[in-house]
């Protein structure tokens, strides 16, 4: 007779990936990839190194989990703000103010998932979810196309792709473990994550929006003829 794991068994194992799961994420928010060895992940879960071994095959096994969980997790938060968006503008700004808030909240884990030089494990996932979050932008501007809102002759997947890639870039300054300065200043002024969050939201909006004629920006600067 095939043995069959009992349901008792089957929660206990349950537990412990979601012990080392934890724990991966809690060191990698306080250190990074680079700081995080699958020994201190054990020490951490409480369990043996040998017991992580189990769960996953190797650190980059791991840590591509790890990522693919956290970044899961904001894909479902952007997603649920472009599903109830009465307005595509208003949507769009929400959910890049939104993903700036919350990566800010937790800049050396953010920064591990957004920019920080990893495995090629840990890289495909980061493309992955970076193209779900996209996706995620991709409703957004499409529907703001349909109302009129935002410009149409703009190829919609090009336009979410610069948006998303805008927003992340212009995040690795704040949060870079090389950037202590972004700590302080949110320490002294906790506004200030609001006033990041406001002006990267409204430029991302203002790639696609249809501006008035009067508050059109030139795209060339006028040279002065030669006499």
């Amino acid at each position: 007779m095939p043995y069959r794991r009992t349901e008792g068994v089957a929660a206990r194992l349950a537990d412990k990936r979601t012990r080392i799961l934890d724990a991966a994420r809690g060191l990698v928010a306080e250190g990074g990839w680079a700081e995080t060895q699958v020994a201190s992940v054990a020490s951490a879960a409480g369990l043996a190194t040998g017991t992580v071994y189990r769960y996953f095959a190797s650190k980059a096994e791991l840590f591509a989990e790890v990522l693919a969980r956290v970044s899961q997790r904001e894909v479902d938060v952007l997603g649920a703000i472009a599903d109830s968006a009465t307005c595509p503008r208003d949507g769009l700004h929400g959910a890049v103010r939104t993903f700036v808030k919350r990566a800010m909240r937790n800049r050396r884990l953010a920064y591990a998932l957004i920019a920080e030089p990893c495995e090629p494990e840990i890289d495909a996932a980061r493309l992955t979810y970076r193209h779900a979050i996209s996706q995620q932008i991709l409703t957004l501007v499409r529907a703001g196309q349909r109302e009129g809102i935002f410009r149409s002759g703009l190829r919609a997947e090009v336009a979410a792709t610069v948006i998303v890639g805008g927003f992340m870039e212009a995040l690795v300054g704040p949060l870079s473990p090389l950037t202590p300065e972004y700590g302080s200043k949110i320490e002294r002024d906790p506004s200030a994550v609001q006033q990041l969050a406001d002006e990267i939201a409204d430029l991302c909006c203002a790639c696609v929006e249809i501006h008035a004629p009067g508050n059109v920006i030139p795209l060339k600067s006028s040279r002065r003829k030669s006499a």
